[in-house]
């Protein structure tokens, strides 16, 4: 494991496989770690397949410096990914990711097209529960309780509570940051999350969609998933010519068996991740 400074913030990473494989960047959703569970077992079955795997922790999540820039959250880590890759001397390469990192990975695309020579994706969010979920769980908490306490509030929140127990500097990056700047910046990201005409998935236009031209794999949602709608990967599929859209190699309703595991407490049950080694066939089978 190692780290580099991107964008003025140190990039945890680890490149898994053997060099001179084709390299694939994985991503996982939300703000989980790259050490988040049911992870690895999928990085590690690419390899097994003959990939090389880079597993990193975007800004904000595992032991990474935390930052905030940028019209969305995912914009922030697409010029992230962009940066890394470029200091790592390596790219073009295979971006894969699931739920927010199946956003991350395409808005990267979007972005920085040479980056990319294949995308495949899975448990693509959207909708109006998906957005509006994302908005409530990683904007408003830190709104409110800033609003209320100013940003001394933000150490009050398990979430940056555990940034801060992963990478200790982050607790002085927090104090650093200007109360009116942070809550301009929260809002700009929040308003990505309301569902827009026009936006299949939270914060990016669909005519921007245009502009992926490489072989792209989605592996469809659930078809009871509120976070991630099988609509959403199938309106995805349209957005994107020529994408080859595949049934989940899991349970139609994993996520939903995760989330309630998850909430009882199982030590033995679903991970939210647990499902997706099952996917390694399929996505070998499509990069060839």
């Amino acid at each position: 494991m190692s780290s580099i400074e991107i964008n003025g913030g140190n990039v945890v990473y680890e490149i898994l496989g053997n060099q001179g494989d084709e390299l694939i960047v994985l991503t996982p959703g939300g703000r989980f770690s790259k050490d988040i569970p049911g992870l690895r077992p999928l990085a590690e079955a690419l390899v097994d397949g003959g990939k090389r795997v880079l597993l990193w922790d975007r800004p904000n999540t595992g032991a990474s410096d935390v930052q905030f820039y940028g019209q969305t959250e995912s914009h922030m880590r697409a010029s992230t990914l962009k940066g890394l890759l470029t200091a790592l001397g390596e790219g073009p390469c295979v971006l894969a990711g699931g739920s927010g990192g199946a956003r991350d990975s395409i808005l990267t695309t979007i972005l920085h097209p040479e980056l990319a020579t294949k995308l495949v994706v899975w448990n693509i969010v959207g909708g109006v529960f998906g957005s509006f979920a994302l908005g409530a769980y990683y904007a408003i908490p830190s709104i409110q309780v800033v609003q209320a306490k100013g940003i001394e509030g933000l150490f009050d929140l398990p979430e940056w509570q555990e940034r801060i127990a992963a990478n200790p500097t982050n607790a002085d990056r927090l104090r650093a940051l200007d109360r009116d700047e942070f809550l301009q910046q929260m809002l700009r990201w929040l308003n990505a999350y309301v569902s827009k005409p026009g936006q299949t998935i939270p914060g990016v236009d669909d005519l921007d969609f245009a502009g992926i031209r490489i072989p792209t794999l989605i592996i469809r949602g659930g078809k009871d998933d509120w976070y991630h709608p099988k609509r959403t990967s199938l309106e995805v599929s349209c957005l994107i010519e020529d994408s080859v859209l595949i049934d989940p190699p899991w349970p139609e309703d994993a996520w939903e068996r995760a989330t309630e595991d998850r909430a009882a407490g199982k030590v033995d049950g679903y991970n939210m991740f647990d499902t997706w080694v099952q996917a390694a066939p399929e996505i070998l089978k499509f990069l060839g």
